[in-house]
């Protein structure tokens, strides 16, 4: 049993305000450990002096949607502009519940990111963990069955996901978006860590938007700008005036002067294309970095297909996650999550964030062996 106290709170809250407190290596939060873009902040001091300090349009700079909308072919009036991609969760989980009248379950695959498991808590719904098999698919039939006979109104899917970067192939979604149809269940897609990928690129589903289909996107990885907090959903327009209605008054519109920045960025860059391979590049030479340190230690690690971290269970000795994480960052300064914030099924697993230049893998390495050599 660990002898520390646990937060009622985010782990990542938790865990991520003690290096930003006490200092240490933060492998706890996903925060790039990279600078943006120079031209994108060059775009934003120029973007100073203009008149761009009010309120931006409620769906979003116009040119911003526009850019988004040529980018992945989409229609302007598919799209909104949000505060992060939190924001679009919680507002299509705000607007599904509305129109569901709160009853329904929610489902995601295990282990789920913490606003899957979190909404569903705050609004009173039922959350079901969907394990997936030894080979990290499902079993079509059964899946069906649990959606059916649970009641499951909403399935939230990323890919690459967090906190196991699995990226799901063209046929899982296909199958997916079958059940969705047959049942009529909505699919809130997360692509957030779209050009975080290893080998080859995910799957976005944009070709089969549909009333049953949301698909959530930022900038904030992307860019490596999580402070800037400019998000965009890509909704069937048969939704938006009632998404844009409750968006009014728990989101009203993203920051103006960042959305003006980023259209004079994007316009000149071919959408960021030359930094998001730069910045993919930097993040899988760290992920093989620490990848090759935590096996040689003993974790197993699943085949990871991209994001920016890597899941692995502890070494056999270890069954407390919250316990280790916790030593680990009194003992070395190193913050990790416990993975049963994203299962309680996931005790002994642990989430290491790679967004971090070279050197601070090389530095966290090097502590994290410290700590597993005095363990023997």
């Amino acid at each position: 049993m660990s002898t520390y106290t646990k937060p009622t709170g985010s782990y990542i809250s938790y865990f991520s305000n003690m290096v930003k407190q006490r200092g240490g290596i933060n492998l706890a939060q996903g925060i790039p450990g990279f600078n943006p873009p120079g031209e994108l902040i060059n775009a934003l001091k120029g973007c100073v002096d203009m008149n761009v300090h009010q309120y931006a349009p409620g769906m979003g700079n116009l040119n911003l949607i526009e850019q988004i909308a040529t980018e992945y072919r989409v229609k302007a009036e598919n799209l909104l502009i949000v505060q992060g991609a939190t924001e679009a969760l919680s507002l299509v989980y705000t607007y599904i519940n509305r129109k569901l009248n709160g009853d329904f379950a929610v489902l995601s695959f295990e282990p789920a990111y913490e606003s899957y498991l979190q909404l569903p808590k705050i609004f009173g719904q039922k959350f079901i963990h969907y394990p997936l098999n030894t080979d990290y698919t499902f079993d079509y039939d059964d899946l069906y069955l649990t959606i059916k006979q649970k009641g499951v109104k909403l399935i939230f899917l990323s890919s690459p996901g967090n906190p196991f970067g699995k990226i799901w192939s063209r046929s899982e979604v296909d199958s997916l978006i079958s059940i969705s149809n047959q049942l009529g269940v909505y699919i809130v897609f997360d692509a957030v860590y779209e050009q975080l990928y290893f080998n080859e690129s995910p799957y976005i589903p944009i070709d089969q938007l549909s009333p049953n289909l949301f698909i959530v996107n930022s900038f904030s990885k992307m860019l490596c700008i999580t402070g800037w907090r400019i998000g965009y959903l890509i909704s069937h327009e048969s939704h938006m005036e009632g998404i844009k209605s409750v968006h009014d008054y728990i989101g009203l519109c993203a920051p103006s002067l960042l959305q003006h920045a980023l259209v004079e960025y994007l316009g000149k860059s071919n959408f960021a294309k030359e930094f998001t391979t730069s910045f993919r590049e930097n993040v899988k030479r760290s992920f093989n970095i620490l990848v090759e340190t935590l096996t040689e230690l003993g974790f197993e690690i699943p085949p990871i297909q991209g994001g920016c971290f890597v899941w692995a269970k502890l070494p056999n000795g270890w069954t407390d996650g919250f316990e280790f994480a916790s030593r680990l960052y009194d003992e070395q300064s190193v913050a990790v999550i416990p993975g049963e914030h994203f299962s309680d099924g996931k005790s002994d697993w642990i989430r290491f964030n790679v967004a971090r230049p070279e050197e601070d893998i090389v530095k966290a390495c090097e502590r994290i062996r410290v700590f597993m050599d005095k363990e023997i």
